[in-house]
């Protein structure tokens, strides 16, 4: 049962185990027993309207009724373009129910983009809301197959107070989708069909949960940091594997009835293993941000006081500049955990300083992983923290420091790549073998290992440091410069809010250092500034790694998930040469 399994109270005052059992069960079951034991605990939240754990369950095994009924079975890519709703929530897991696959893609994605997931997954089916229709549906005649759209409404799932107004300012000019005549569906239509059998009607026509531990049951996709994005095929195991690891690493007692801010969207590795699907199988109620921005932030962080929260560097240090927390009351927050990009020292240092002002019982912590594994690999202890530091490795998962390029293990504190093993480990990349074997190779030991591309070192306690993707990596005079090192220098400046450091292609260097720093309200953009922004570098710099020039920005462009998007000036300041050029 799982309050045996997963609820036993811990000792927080032990390490977390090394080694965990991993059940045999698909993730719809592993939600289904929290079901069986909690059957009244909300599942989650939109806009105060909660759902228990039991209606939670029959939603998403009507709406595995609905998708058979349209054709759709075991092993079918069907594409979720969806916010954190809960129509995303109820299609991911009934997707899975059935055994079919979760295709997950940022609702966002331009045009273009949607052809290439659909035609990559081979996917015949989008679940998307209605205000990306037209966008969705014009992707839809371009891809290489035929598609058909199911469409959702914001309105259908918000309390009655709020679905009057949203239809006023924002529903109505979305009635008209799907279009008259065209083989699109309404999700509310084929749920209510499916709904009016009976629970008991719907199950009996399901088919048995089956597991395969080697059956891809989600896709998520690269950044696309080099060429086209990468399908990561991920299993059951590897999502149920990393909801247990996480807890035990977390050592942090969860129970039903808890609440998580669940703004880190579905379609990222981050927001659908930890923010979700972690939360959902320890009995957690996930309160569901559709899209995000400081003001609201806070105001669910006050008003909806959940006891966790999770997010990227951007959004914290968000945080620290909104109004409405300088004197909030935060005591109830239990977990505050940071991943998706590097946290500088200086970050952590001001964020542990506003929980502390402000009653939380935490301080951040980082965790570092890829979405080849999930997200999350790596957690940074509770009470017990070291600069700079990851952390350790989650129980079941390996971390090793090889030399680039090599199997060779470095000594401690020597840097090297990262590089790692563990049962949330992927299958490999969607029709792309080259890339697989490229990252995932067969080590002496005869174990897969993830190449991770990314360099850090361990200490001799084993916890692990990051320092910078290699492919970042400045190279500059035949010096390497590692652009993450230079920002925790700029960024632990009073007078600077943000940096970004990239190499810009220069005929005597190879590449010259350019910093783009973004300063705090009391910053003056002028030749003073950089002078001392400058000196303050020299001392903790090597001079041929200072910036060649220093350009102030009002605000730094960022990524769909909210990292600094460092390629995007990277690619002003190559047409920029082109012009002149």
């Amino acid at each position: 049962m799982i309050n045996e399994r997963f609820f036993l109270k811990q000792d927080l005052d032990q390490p977390p185990r090394r080694h965990l059992d991993y059940p045999s069960i698909t993730m719809f079951q592993m939600i289904e027993e929290v079901k069986q034991d909690f059957p009244d605990a909300p599942a989650y939240e939109f806009y105060r309207r909660r759902v228990s754990y039991k209606s939670f369950i029959n939603d998403i095994e009507a709406a595995a009724s609905a998708f058979m009924k349209l054709g759709i079975g075991a092993g079918c890519p069907v594409t979720i373009c969806l916010p954190n709703v809960p129509q995303a929530m109820t299609a991911f897991y009934g997707v899975n129910r059935i055994g079919a696959i979760a295709n997950m893609i940022h609702p966002l994605s331009a045009v273009s983009e949607i052809v290439y997931y659909l035609n990559v997954s081979d996917s015949p089916w989008v679940v998307t809301l209605d205000m990306f229709y037209e966008k969705v549906r014009m992707a839809a005649d371009q891809a290489d197959h035929p598609v058909r759209i199911i469409v959702c409404r914001m309105q259908d799932e918000l309390p009655v107070h709020l679905a009057a107004a949203y239809m006023l300012k924002e529903g109505r000019k979305h009635l008209k989708f799907p279009r008259t005549g065209s083989k699109d569906v309404l999700w509310t239509s084929v749920m209510a069909a499916e709904k009016l059998k009976g629970e008991k009607a719907i199950r009996e026509k399901l088919p048995v949960c089956r597991f395969d531990a080697k059956r891809t049951a989600v896709i998520l996709y690269s950044g696309g940091t080099s060429g086209q994005p990468k399908g990561i095929c991920l299993t059951d195991l590897n999502f149920n594997a990393l909801a247990l690891q996480a807890v035990e690493a977390i050592r942090e007692q969860f129970e039903p009835g808890m609440t998580i801010l669940s703004c880190m969207p579905l379609f990222h590795g981050f927001g659908l293993g930890i923010n979700i699907h972690t939360a959902l199988t320890h009995g957690l109620c996930c309160i569901l941000m559709p899209t995000f921005n400081i003001k609201t932030y806070s105001n669910m962080l006050i008003k909806r006081r959940p006891n966790f929260i999770a997010g990227v560097p951007t959004l914290f240090d968000a945080l620290l500049h909104a109004p409405a927390l300088e004197t909030a009351d935060l005591s109830m927050l239990r977990g505050c955990f940071c991943g998706g990009d590097s946290l500088t020292v200086e970050l952590k240092k001001r964020v542990d300083k506003f929980l502390a002002n402000r009653g939380a019982k935490c301080q951040i912590r980082e965790g570092y992983g890829l979405t080849e594994c999930v997200t999350a690999s790596c957690l940074t202890p509770r009470d017990e923290y070291r600069e700079r530091s990851i952390g350790l490795p989650f129980p079941d998962t390996y971390y090793d420091i090889v030399k680039p390029g090599t199997d060779e293990k470095c000594a401690p504190r020597e840097e090297g790549e990262i590089v790692l093993k563990g049962p949330t480990l992927m299958l490999g990349y969607l029709h792309n073998e080259e890339e697989t074997a490229q990252a995932m190779r067969r080590r002496s030991d005869g174990d897969l290992w993830l190449y991770s591309g990314d360099l850090g070192y361990m200490d001799e306690d084993g916890y692990v440091y990051f320092s910078q993707r290699m492919k970042r990596m400045i190279v500059t005079n035949g010096y390497n410069v590692y652009p993450s090192q230079l920002e925790n220098v700029l960024d632990a400046h009073p007078l600077v809010d943000c940096s970004c450091i990239i190499g810009i292609p220069d005929e005597r260097r190879g590449q010259k250092v350019k910093a783009y720093v973004v300063l705090k309200k009391h910053g003056q953009e002028s030749e003073e500034t950089k002078e001392r922004l400058m000196a303050h570098m020299a001392q903790h710099v090597a001079g041929y790694a200072l910036p060649k020039e220093i350009e102030f920005r009002k605000e730094l462009p960022k990524t769909l998930v909210g990292k600094v998007a460092y390629r995007i000036l990277e690619e002003e300041e190559l047409k920029k040469i082109k012009e002149a050029s």
